[in-house]
């Protein structure tokens, strides 16, 4: 870039929701949609959004140009929930699952998560950032602007420490931001099997400080469920997280309804994610305590289970947000034009809601409600310009990334193009 401002021209449209606290109910519905606007991007945030009337006006040798001719601009993507940093993949059990044994089964033979855990042990540093940086680069041409990405794949002080340390160093990198979340918590290793408690002391004891004094993670996740996490563990571990300054997160209620999210209402976590099996009252006591719920379709789709309900969860006034889940096993892929399809489908989001989810609501999610998730003056440029002429494309061409540029804090990460095809003719 030359060091001008940015100016955005020739757009078809552009949509997004408004403000910087999540929305539900009614208002995760209602966005602003503009036609041929343009807008003007200054030292990495926004400047100016014009309508069609005040863009004529423009000097455009002023200014160095992103020419979006036909094109609709809409926030970059948030995804709230990801388990980025691993080693090696699980396509085997793909298979497995696809005949007909469950991901609690597998997990049972050794597989799941404690696969990804022994290759993750193995693999050095530089594999991992390597290899997560050309994870980052495919959500970037997504769409994707800022992810969350949790531990989790390790389950000891020297490979837990090892993920977060790689996914700082790519977020220092400055392309995709990475708000990294702690979840030594994702399983119980099979020498602490039947003392988990003990297991969670020593997450507490001997890896928290450190993570705390090298600034690893805002968050702190724990996998509360039947067989991995109780409902108390999880309590008493999250408490003494928060007491040590870490902002909480909870997997909850996916495989059973156990409780988890009357557990997030309770100790004020930001988000529960998952929520297939949360009770009534459980998202009840999540709405009053102002939890967001994450949820993620993918992973349904992933495991063939059954989809949370997103138009009950939103019509209780619930702020629902989207992620991808991405990870090895239950869901190896950040899709979004995928997930938004899913969420539309068989979640039962209306499309401006699905927009809402998974910009706005999913900043909310991951402490950056402020800055990003919303296009107006003051926000960080970070924008997506996907080549059609309206949001309503990401559910209806589904399946299909749409992505032709994604632009963060003013400048651009990704950008399609098509000289493969001028080769061939």
């Amino acid at each position: 870039m030359s060091g001008k401002d940015i100016l955005i021209r020739g757009l078809a449209s552009l949509a997004t929701p408004l403000g910087s606290t999540p929305k539900g109910g009614i208002e995760q519905g209602r966005i602003v949609e503009m036609i041929k606007p343009a807008v003007i991007l200054s030292k990495g945030k926004i400047s100016r959004v014009l309508d069609e009337s005040e863009a004529k006006t423009l000097d455009i040798g002023e200014y160095e140009i992103i020419d979006g001719t036909g094109m609709t601009l809409l926030p970059g993507f948030v995804d709230p929930h990801t388990h980025l940093v691993f080693g090696g993949t699980r396509e085997e059990e793909f298979s497995m699952r696809l005949r007909g044994e469950s991901y609690m089964e597998i997990m049972r033979k050794g597989g799941g998560i404690a696969s990804s855990v022994a290759r993750t042990r193995e693999a050095g540093f530089e594999e991992l950032l390597e290899a997560t940086r050309k994870r980052l680069m495919g959500m970037a041409s997504h769409g994707i602007t800022t992810v969350e990405a949790k531990s989790g794949y390790g389950l000891d002080k020297e490979t837990e420490l090892k993920q977060l340390r790689v996914a700082k160093k790519l977020s220092e990198e400055g392309n995709v931001e990475i708000v990294s979340t702690f979840m030594g918590a994702h399983s119980v290793p099979p020498e602490y099997k039947g003392r988990e408690s003990q297991f969670l002391d020593m997450l507490i004891r001997e890896i928290l400080p450190t993570i705390k004094e090298e600034g690893l993670a805002e968050f702190c996740d724990i996998f509360c469920e039947k067989g991995v996490f109780s409902v108390e563990d999880s309590r008493e571990y999250l408490k003494k997280c928060r007491d040590m300054g870490f902002r909480l997160k909870i997997h909850a209620d996916e495989m059973s309804d156990l409780g988890g999210a009357a557990l997030a209402a309770e100790i004020g976590a930001v988000s529960a994610d998952h929520l297939l099996k949360a009770s009534e009252a459980g998202l009840r006591a999540m709405k009053e305590a102002g939890v967001i719920p994450v949820l993620l379709p993918l992973t349904a789709f992933s495991l063939k289970e059954e989809y949370a309900d997103g138009r009950r969860i939103i019509d209780m006034g619930l702020p629902v947000s989207l992620g991808t889940d991405f990870n090895p096993g239950s869901s190896y892929s950040y899709s979004v034009p995928l997930m938004a399809a899913l969420a539309c489908l068989k979640m039962g989001l209306t499309p401006e809601e699905m927009l809402t989810a998974i910009t706005l609501n999913s900043a909310c999610a991951i402490g950056r409600g402020e800055k990003k998730g919303t296009i107006e003056a003051g926000k960080d440029a970070d924008l997506v310009l996907i080549d059609a002429p309206s949001y309503r494309f990401l559910p209806y061409h589904f399946g299909v990334n749409q992505v032709a540029m994604t632009v963060k804090a003013g400048y651009v990460i990704y950008t399609r193009s098509d000289d493969r095809w001028k080769h061939m003719m």
